[in-house]
């Protein structure tokens, strides 16, 4: 018996519902063929019909059947039940001290948090900038880095400027582009001029105004020492990246693989140089350590002569070592800090914020002990 053709739609249909588009495809093409329909297929009077119990419905009229089945075939396969996708999570509740602002300047404006400590008012206050990473927010940020926890034990009062995807569609700070590498406009101007702005309203002196970043974030810190060393006291690079280490895309990307050669900035003309202190993981396979070394050899560079010392002990999964170089009076200038299975990560984060790792190191204490000059600090 041959096909009939009311039937076989039908069943087509029936497969398609199943999510069987081969078997649709197949059964059309026989009853075009002019096949004869086996027995208990489509028919077959006698043979129980397998059939959808669902209304049939039916095509749109004068629609091409090859027109047809390519539809079928490009629609979208959805699983019955599937769950559509979750919405992204909330921003962490950082509590009422947590506040959002926005800072407006020649070079521009940016939006912002401030967090400020409970008893701020009658505090010796220092101020850091902290600048988040790609695909990060301040929100997401001061959650993984725990700075808030410091700035209530320390004194601190922190802001977390918000690089937005309009500015950069990975909503990275762009260390990269010529633009943004000079005193005076882009975002460096942008930034120094928010921590000028706010260590005026809480009145925080020049040598309490620090800025630190991690990736992206970092590598602009770096730009924001070399730019603005008469804002910035000393800078926090966390798997950052050098100064006027590339100039555009593609060659960030490989100095971020350490493959690319460049010839150092100049050192700042006012002969003042930032203090910095630098964190790279050695297992980091987003940006190469070997830009942390070049940043730290940067500051050998210069005609003083600092004292160095050398300190290795072992963390959970590997070691840490630790480089300190040292003004003639016993300041701290530079400290490098290198971490054995350390990758792209801010070390002892709080979990719940991207981009943090656990390797028994506490990267923002150790970072603030070395702003405010402390002779110790706690490494857990």
């Amino acid at each position: 018996m041959k096909y009939r053709v009311l039937d076989v739609m039908n069943d087509a249909l029936g497969l398609v519902k199943k999510s069987d588009l081969r078997g649709a495809t197949a059964l059309i093409r026989k009853a075009l063929s002019g096949e004869t329909a086996p027995e208990g297929e489509a028919g077959d009077e006698k043979a129980q019909p397998h059939r959808p119990s669902a209304k049939v419905i039916s095509l749109p009229p004068r629609r091409p059947l090859g027109e047809t089945l390519r539809a079928l075939r490009a629609r979208p396969m959805i699983s019955p039940g599937a769950p559509e996708a979750p919405e992204p999570p909330p921003a962490p509740d950082l509590g009422e001290r947590f506040l959002k602002r926005t800072y407006r300047g020649p070079a521009g404006s940016l939006d912002y948090r401030l967090y400020l400590p409970a008893d701020h008012e009658r505090r010796k206050l220092a101020l850091v900038i902290m600048l988040h990473g790609c695909t990060q927010n301040p929100e997401d940020f001061a959650l993984g880095t725990r700075m808030n926890d410091l700035a209530e034990e320390f004194g601190l009062i922190v802001a977390y400027p918000h690089q937005t995807r309009l500015a950069n569609p990975n909503g990275c700070w762009n260390w990269f582009d010529r633009r943004h590498q000079n005193r005076g406009s882009g975002e460096p101007a942008k930034l120094a001029g928010l921590a000028q702005a706010l260590a005026k309203e809480f009145d925080v002196r020049r040598e309490r105004v620090f800025a630190a970043g991690l990736s992206a974030g970092g590598a602009m810190a770096e730009v924001l020492a070399a730019t603005y060393p008469d804002v910035f006291e000393a800078v926090g690079i966390h798997s950052g990246l050098p100064y006027k280490s590339a100039a555009d895309v593609p060659s960030a990307f490989a100095v971020m693989k350490g493959t690319a050669t460049f010839d150092p900035a100049p050192l700042a003309a006012s002969g003042r140089h930032v203090r910095k202190i630098i964190f790279h993981g050695l297992a980091d396979s987003t940006v190469n350590p070997v830009n942390g070394e070049h940043i730290f050899d940067e500051i050998e560079r210069g005609e003083i002569s600092f004292a160095r010392s050398d300190l290795d002990w072992p963390i959970e999964g590997g070691r840490v070592s630790r480089t300190a170089m040292k003004d003639a009076d016993g300041r701290p200038v530079a400290e490098q800090w290198l971490v054995e299975g350390g990758g792209h990560a801010w070390f002892g984060g709080d979990p719940r914020g991207s981009f943090t790792q656990t390797v028994g190191l506490d990267a923002s204490r150790v970072m603030v002990r070395f702003f405010l000059g402390n002779a110790g600090g706690s490494l857990s």
